[in-house]
């Protein structure tokens, strides 16, 4: 912590708050999808809960205004911004997933617009977008077989929730 020149009050060096921390607009849901996303991943929890010390837009004084939380050792802020802005696929978070244990985990609790599935793509009942995908897809798509990563390319394609068995078999297709 530095001293500011005109008094004795700390403030942060640059150093100590220069960590990129994704905000995330919800519409009065902050604290209720930070606990629901930190109840699915390891290593997460709920940081702090900051109330609103005045009236603003889309809310009243002393209700949640932001929601510091973090999601698999990451730091993410959850905003009660108000009806304004909503997510879009433009955005998604990626959870790398061992086995297919795993896929079925987070495609069972975060998928709630099945019309939104795609190539392991989902949308959760707070309208983000989340890419669920086994880490072994990584390695096939880039093997240095370029018809192999093809073929693994063309059935995930095909795919809403990606299997790990069925991109296995198109990578042994001859």
């Amino acid at each position: 912590m530095q001293k500011t020149a005109a008094s004795s009050t700390q403030r942060p060096t640059v150093k100590e708050i220069a960590v990129i921390t994704p905000c995330l607009w919800f519409d009065g849901q902050a604290e209720e999808a930070a606990k629901f996303y930190v109840s699915l991943f390891p290593d997460s929890h709920i940081d702090k809960v900051v109330k609103a010390p005045a009236d603003f837009p889309s809310g009243k004084k002393g209700d949640i205004l932001v929601v510091d939380f973090t999601l698999m050792g990451r730091k993410f802020s959850g905003l009660n911004g108000g009806p304004y802005f909503k997510f879009n696929e433009a955005v998604s978070f990626t959870i790398p997933c061992e086995n297919q244990a795993e896929v079925e985990r987070y495609w069972k609790a975060l998928s709630a617009v099945p019309e939104s599935e795609q190539c392991g793509w989902v949308k959760d009942r707070y309208g983000l977008s989340w890419q669920i995908v086994p880490t072994m897809l990584y390695r096939l798509l880039a093997d240095p077989d370029r018809a192999k990563a093809g073929r693994v390319m063309e059935a995930m394609l095909k795919m809403k929730k990606l299997d790990i068995a069925a991109l296995e078999r198109a990578a042994q297709r001859a």
